[in-house]
């Protein structure tokens, strides 16, 4: 077969990287360029052993487990654009989890026309990590705390945590117009499409995803100063595709900067007046460590260019 390449066989032993995955999946992510129905025919047929026995597709592989991958024919994969190595302020580490302070710009991982992103790049700086996973995600715009596993076992811990509600995530949001409330919870249902252009956009629907965010007012500057802004601080009861955004944007109060629901001819002033970016912010994050059951509540400051606005909103 044109442009495939022959592999020998192969015996690997599992290490915390593969711990408690099916094998299928395991087999997806090793096999790159092998189709998903070559995987489960050789699966089927007994080609793929563990500990010299077969297994089947949900089999969970175990750590210490040997395993024989038959000779495939591997498609060789185009040659990929270079990522560069980089590290990011480190917020708090340990041997299960690792906390960063994610910059505005940078996207989490590559994809939809990005080549790489913070997880690429912190794989690329640290050769020797075994697993290293993000916990969730932020929007590429979006600065603030970002969570990843270093551990399969703090990864699908941390999952639970946040799938059960039981992980506290919040933001600061500088807002066009005058807020009223001092807190205000949001339920406002969402839906996920795609542009003619191709692009994901999400809009608030009847038939959407239940979505629940609670604004609370920290700071307000009202009309006299031409134009009224808002500070707000949401706090994330879940956790959808651009909740905050389309939950601001929709109730007539859109996130300054905000170059896919925002005012944008107003954007274009604030660009004028320093604001060269989103004023979303995830400013902390609090939960029980996934492994130890210790309480944490990690805090990432506000990044110099929106305090920096805040204090030009401020008269400093």
């Amino acid at each position: 077969m044109n442009g495939l390449s022959k592999e020998s066989v192969t015996f690997l032993e599992i290490d915390e990287s593969g711990e408690a995955q099916r094998i299928d999946n395991f087999l997806f992510r090793h096999l790159k360029g092998v189709p998903k129905s070559h995987v489960y025919c050789i699966l089927r047929g007994g080609e793929v052993r563990v500990n010299k026995k077969r297994v089947k597709q949900t089999y969970r592989l175990q750590l210490g487990d040997q395993l024989r991958i038959p000779p495939i024919r591997v498609a060789e994969q185009p040659e990929q654009a270079h990522i560069p190595a980089a590290e990011f302020p480190v917020l708090y580490e340990d041997d299960a989890i690792l906390a960063i302070d994610k910059p505005s710009g940078v996207a989490v991982h590559g994809g939809s026309g990005v080549s790489f992103g913070v997880i690429e790049q912190l794989r690329r700086a640290r050769p020797q990590a075994k697993f290293l996973e993000l916990v969730h995600r932020l929007d590429r715009e979006t600065s603030g705390v970002l969570l990843l596993a270093k551990k399969r076992s703090a990864l699908t811990a941390m999952h639970e945590i946040m799938r059960e509600g039981n992980s506290d995530k919040r933001y600061f949001a500088l807002v066009l117009g005058q807020w009223k409330n001092a807190r205000q919870h949001v339920k406002l249902p969402l839906h996920k499409f795609d542009t003619p252009q191709g692009e994901k956009r999400v809009m608030v629907r009847e038939d959407g995803q239940a979505s629940h965010t609670i604004f609370t007012l920290q700071k307000s500057w009202p009309e006299s100063c031409l134009p009224a802004f808002s500070l707000l601080e949401a706090q994330l009861k879940t956790g959808r595709t651009h909740q905050i955004r389309v939950h601001l944007s929709h109730l007539g109060f859109p996130i300054a900067g905000d170059d896919k629901y925002g005012d944008f001819a107003r954007n274009k002033l604030l660009m004028k007046q320093g604001l060269k970016r989103m004023f979303l912010h995830a400013h902390s994050i609090a939960f029980a460590h996934p492994l130890t059951g210790a309480a944490m509540h990690l805090i990432a400051p506000l990044p110099k260019e929106l305090q920096g606005f805040v204090d030009r909103l401020d008269g400093n």
